[in-house]
C-alpha cells in the first residue's frame, strides 16, 4: 500500500491497482500547491464528512469530471453536497469494497465545534492497514488498536495536543501520519512535528510527517 499526502487531510491510497482519494478539501487548493488534477486516475473518493476543509465542492466537481471517480460519503454529507450539484453515494457503517480494496465506513463522531450543530463523521479503515480518523479521537476508534498507520488529526480550533497525544497513547498504531493541519505555516508545522515526533515515538509509534505536498509512505 502506497499512501500519499497533499496537505491538510487529503490522502491517496494505492493498492493492489486501486486509486482511493480520501478528503480533497479547500486547504489542499488554495495555495495552489495541490491541483485537482495531481491525482490522476481514480477509483472513488471518501469524504470523512461536508466541511470544506475535507470536501471542496469546486475541487470535487473537478476531479469528478477529469476522472469519473465515485464519490463516497455518509448521509449528512451526501444531502448537503447535493446543494452543490455532486452525487455522492451512501455509504452505510460496515465493509464495502472498491476493486480489491476493502473500505470499512465507522462512525465516529466529529469533536465538538463552536456551532449549532456538529457534522456527522465516519473514520475509514483502508485495508484493515490505514485509520483515517476524520476530525474523530472518538473512542470507538480504540476497537482498531494497533493498526498499522493511524490519520490522526494533530491541529485545529477543536483540539489540544493534550487530548491528540492521549488518544494515539490508546489507539497504540504502528505509526501517526498527521492531518488536519494544512492551514499551519511551514516554520509552526515544523515545530508542531517535532514536539509530537519526540512523544510518539517514546511510545515506539513512527511518526510520518509527509510535510510535502505529494510526500509519501509504503506499507
Amino acid at each position: 500500500m502506497r499512501i500519499t499526502k497533499f496537505l491538510h487531510s487529503c490522502l491517496l491510497v494505492e493498492q493492489d491497482g486501486v486509486r482511493l482519494l480520501l478528503d480533497p478539501g479547500r486547504f489542499s487548493f488554495v495555495e495552489g500547491r495541490v491541483r485537482p488534477d495531481d491525482f490522476g486516475r481514480l477509483d472513488a473518493v471518501a469524504l470523512t464528512h461536508h466541511h470544506p476543509d475535507h470536501a471542496d465542492p469546486t475541487a470535487l466537481a473537478e476531479i469528478v469530471r477529469r476522472t469519473g471517480a465515485p464519490l463516497l460519503g455518509n448521509q449528512e454529507t451526501a444531502e448537503v453536497l447535493r446543494g452543490a450539484g455532486l452525487d455522492v453515494a451512501v455509504l452505510a457503517p460496515g465493509e464495502h469494497r472498491i476493486g480489491a480494496l476493502r473500505l470499512d465506513a465507522v462512525p465516529a463522531d466529529h469533536e465538538p465545534v463552536l456551532d449549532d450543530s456538529t457534522p456527522r463523521n465516519t473514520a475509514y479503515l483502508v485495508d484493515g492497514r490505514l485509520l483515517h480518523c476524520g476530525d474523530s479521537l472518538h473512542p470507538g476508534l480504540l476497537a482498531y488498536r494497533g493498526v498499522r498507520v493511524a490519520a490522526v488529526p494533530v491541529m485545529a480550533p477543536f483540539l489540544t495536543e493534550r487530548a491528540v497525544a492521549g488518544f494515539v497513547a490508546q489507539l497504540q498504531p504502528g505509526g501517526v501520519l498527521p492531518v488536519h493541519d494544512g492551514f499551519a505555516r511551514d516554520f509552526f508545522l515544523r515545530q508542531r512535528y517535532d514536539t509530537y515526533r519526540r512523544y510518539v515515538e517514546r511510545l515506539g509509534i513512527t511518526f510520518h510527517e509527509l510535510a510535502e505536498p505529494g510526500a509519501s509512505l509504503t506499507l
